[in-house]
């Protein structure tokens, strides 16, 4: 029987099954009246323990020592960042005793709280602030360059590159490999996607017979499966035996520098200077006879507009108040974005796909506008007028232009 199934017999407090219920209880539940009690985790300290930067801090990919009560379920750690879910980052935690537990953190994650989550959805509540340094940048690596060691005598030499450090769900360039073997022939290939904040292998390609000296290509679109891949950091890891067994490697596991490259979800809006204007700009400040439903942000008339995310456009046209706007469909983002007084109306129509950091128009003052800014909204499912609401996307837009 599974643990809820027996909870829920436990609480019914059928007298005849009180022992199984007490067995059945994992550590962190205890016994009051016949009902089982889970335990709510609580965090008392946050620290630093390995690959720690300067004056104790933490960055991505270093482990943190989490003490308090009630942690010996514990199956997963929130790093919450600054306000709103825009810059939250989850990662996966082995379990330890009732009053401690290491977590590494995951690339994405930012300053702020942190909060732990048990096998039966008990929630800790938030921590103080945690501070956490950015990791260093990928290095860049786009032209093909020799592999230094991980090298066994007469294996084939490896050459590798990759296309970009930065990459983005739904854009229209996918992140490409480059590689070259030479200096004896290939008897398997294998090229390995690695996810580097818990150093797992999310795709692998197995080419077949692979030329000396010819230069290979692969891309990856963000996608494992049908489903996004996790925002974060990823590289790819090049693997080569030769005909005599000795094989070649491009990267060591867990290696986050060599052909890697960051993954965001979405690009800010506006590429130029900008700023988020003040209290008036902001979302659910009064208007005319409604309340604002998005954040203006404020730039030169003419800035170039990206879209944040992908996907197909459902809207695009003129309206006396919103001026020239479109409003994107993000499809798997699960959110339509609208974009509002545009210098001139958007080239695209409704049914045109776009993709994320694709032009879609520039920064104006049409329809019921003070000064040039762009007016944006995100709506939540089922989208835009048709039965979603508008969210406040303040706190994703900050995320967004902290990384883009």
């Amino acid at each position: 029987m599974p643990f809820a199934a027996r909870s829920r017999v436990c609480a019914a407090g059928v007298t005849t099954l009180a022992a199984a219920c007490l067995a059945a209880a994992p550590a962190s539940a205890q016994n009051e009246g016949g009902a089982v009690y889970l335990e709510q985790p609580k965090l008392s300290k946050v620290e630093c323990l390995r690959g720690c930067a300067s004056r104790n801090r933490a960055r991505p990919g270093s482990t943190l020592r989490v003490r308090g009560t009630g942690l010996s379920d514990v199956d997963s750690m929130t790093f919450h960042g600054a306000a709103g879910r825009g810059d939250d980052a989850r990662t996966s935690v082995r379990a330890g005793s009732a009053n401690r537990l290491n977590v590494r953190v995951p690339a994405g994650a930012t300053t702020g709280p942190v909060s732990v989550r048990t096998e039966t959805s008990q929630s800790s509540e938030r921590s103080d602030s945690v501070p956490i340094l950015p990791g260093p940048p990928p290095e860049p690596n786009t032209e093909l360059s020799p592999v230094p060691g991980l090298r066994q005598a007469s294996a084939p030499r490896l050459e590798t590159g990759t296309s970009r450090t930065k990459a983005y769900l739904g854009a229209q360039r996918a992140v490409t490999f480059s590689y070259r073997i030479s200096g004896a022939e290939p008897a398997s290939v294998k090229v390995e996607l690695v996810r580097t904040s818990d150093a797992s292998v999310v795709r692998t390609w197995s080419p077949g017979t692979v030329a000396q000296d010819a230069v290979q290509e692969l891309s990856w679109s963000g996608r494992v499966g049908r489903a996004q891949a996790a925002r974060g950091r990823y590289s790819f890891r090049l693997t080569v035996a030769g005909r005599d067994g000795a094989q070649a490697q491009s990267a060591q596991t867990g290696n986050a520098t060599r052909d890697a490259f960051d993954l965001y979800d979405h690009v800010f809006p506006i590429r130029g200077t900008h700023d988020f204007g003040g209290a008036g700009a902001r979302f659910g400040t009064g208007r005319a006879g409604h309340s604002h439903q998005g954040q203006d942000v404020f730039a030169r008339c003419g800035t170039r507009m990206v879209a944040a995310r992908g996907g197909r456009v459902k809207f695009s046209g003129y309206h006396a108040a919103a001026g020239n706007y479109m409003v994107i469909d993000g499809g798997t983002s699960g959110f339509d974005y609208a974009y509002m007084h545009m210098t001139a109306p958007s080239p695209f129509r409704k049914g045109d796909r776009v993709y994320t950091g694709q032009d879609i128009g520039t920064v104006g003052e049409s329809g019921n506008a003070r000064g040039c800014h762009l007016h944006f909204e995100t709506w939540g499912a089922p989208g835009w007028y048709s039965g979603g609401r508008p969210m406040d996307p303040y706190p994703a837009l900050r995320a967004w232009d902290s990384w883009s």
